[in-house]
Formats: structure tokens, C-alpha cells, sequence
């Protein structure tokens, strides 16, 4: 009975570097990706509270109190520091949606950006 010896024995140093890859392009991309995903996510959890108090009632909430109901939304794109992103903006049916918000974090967004940088 004979047994084979592998080429690399205990005792002998293996070269692991080809087993573990990294591909900090794609690492960044990603990463990049995800932070201006949850901006955009974050502008749009702002401008639906924006809308809540505007209307004076939540999305399909039916009150006495309602001042007026919404009809959709429209994207709108924003340059911050995290890259280009759409957030929806609430179309209100009879009022004019007039908000504040996308300015003040897109300001604050980019010269956040620029201090990181």
C-alpha cells in the first residue's frame, strides 16, 4: 500500500494570497451604491412626513381634519455628495407641495462631503 505525499506539507509555507481575491473597485462601487440608496430612501421618508403634515393626515387616511389628499408623486434628481439621486416628491391634488427639505439635505449633504473629502 502506498500512500502519496501532497506537494505542500505542514512544515512548508503556501502561498494563500490567490485564494482570497478582493476587488476594491468593486468593494467602493458597491459601498457607493448602498450609501446613496439609503440618502435616497432617507429623502424620501423626510418628504413623506412632509406630506402627512401638510394633508394633516396620513396616506389613505380618512379624516374630518384632511386638508387635502395626495395625487402621486414625481421624481426629482438631486446631485448630493453620495451621487445623483431621484427621490419622490409628493404631488398634493389642490395644494402646491412646496418643500424645503431637498434644498437644506442636499446643502448639508454636500458640504458634508466635501469636509470628508
Amino acid at each position: 500500500m502506498t500512500i502519496k505525499q501532497s506537494r505542500t506539507s505542514a512544515q512548508e509555507p503556501q502561498d494563500l494570497s490567490e485564494i482570497i481575491r478582493i476587488d476594491e473597485a468593486k468593494v467602493h462601487d458597491h459601498l457607493h451604491g448602498v450609501v446613496r440608496k439609503t440618502v435616497q430612501e432617507a429623502f424620501n421618508e423626510m418628504l413623506d412626513k412632509e406630506a402627512q403634515e401638510m394633508c394633516n393626515a396620513q396616506r389613505y387616511e380618512r379624516t374630518e381634519a384632511r386638508k387635502d389628499c395626495r395625487a402621486g408623486f414625481y421624481q426629482r434628481k438631486l446631485q448630493t455628495g453620495a451621487g445623483e439621486v431621484e427621490p419622490n416628491v409628493p404631488k398634493p391634488r389642490y395644494a402646491t407641495f412646496e418643500t424645503a427639505i431637498i434644498e437644506r439635505l442636499a446643502g448639508l449633504l454636500e458640504s458634508y462631503h466635501h469636509k470628508a473629502a
